[in-house]
């Protein structure tokens, strides 16, 4: 009889992560149906004891979207860090979870079709996406408390929408010359960072006293070099 102490080591059956799993039961969701598959299916199918899928997952329901949680730890870290321009850093945010699942295409493909196919599924995705929304707006609340509240909700949204947008076409796209990448999203949120975040000139325009400013109104029949005369005229008169 062999020496136990001397034995391969049995395998750790709970060192898979929760994501590892949930790729496992995805693949069991599009085999034979998300109501057809049990947990004991799926914790047989990852090699976990079911106290352990129990302990990584309150529920079926939970499975699916078990990366979107770990993203949301991610960013939430990301934030805890210290960066100069918080509405950039709400785009470097979505660009990375974009990042992420173009790595993992393929199960997030097949994750699409499995909540397209189940509307219990579709709810939670629902529910999974304001997550993302309510992050961003907080994030951008606390580290901009001068910030109008309406603009960081309406600037969030509009973040993750374009991503969610943009995701959707890579999930579905039919070739891969279609696929976005991570710099093209980059440029597509720039452009709502544009429309949103104040820009360093609306920045300065904002810190110029009124009494700084100078407005003129001038009847349209008025020749150019006449409108600038008089403008010239104006300023030197306030230099005086």
């Amino acid at each position: 009889m062999s020496d136990p102490s001397t034995a391969s080591p049995r395998p750790d059956l709970t060192v898979r992560s929760r994501v590892d799993v949930a790729d496992i039961a995805i693949g069991l969701f599009q085999a034979q149906g998300y109501e057809a598959t049990s947990t004991a299916q799926m914790a047989a199918a990852a090699g976990v004891s079911r106290s352990t899928f129990f302990r990584q997952f309150r529920s079926k329901d939970d499975v699916i979207f078990a990366d979107h949680d770990e993203l949301l730890e991610q960013i939430t870290d990301y934030f805890t860090a210290k960066h100069d321009d918080p509405w950039l850093a709400v785009c470097e945010a979505a660009i990375f979870v974009f990042a992420r699942f173009r790595e993992r295409l393929e199960i997030v493909r097949v994750r699409d079709l499995v909540v397209r196919r189940a509307s219990v599924l579709r709810d939670r995705e629902t529910v999974m996406v304001s997550r993302y929304e309510k992050t961003f707006a907080a994030y951008l609340r606390l580290q901009l408390p001068g910030v109008d509240p309406v603009l960081a909700i309406q600037f969030a949204a509009a973040v993750t929408a374009t991503h969610n947008f943009a995701l959707r076409r890579m999930i579905r796209a039919g070739e891969s010359s279609e696929l976005l990448d991570s710099a093209g999203l980059a440029a597509q949120l720039h452009a709502v960072r544009q429309r949103f975040a104040p820009t360093d000139d609306h920045r300065a325009a904002a810190a110029t006293p009124a009494s700084e400013l100078l407005v003129a109104v001038f009847p349209a029949s008025t020749l150019p070099a006449d409108v600038a005369r008089a403008i010239e005229d104006r300023l030197r008169s306030s230099t005086v």
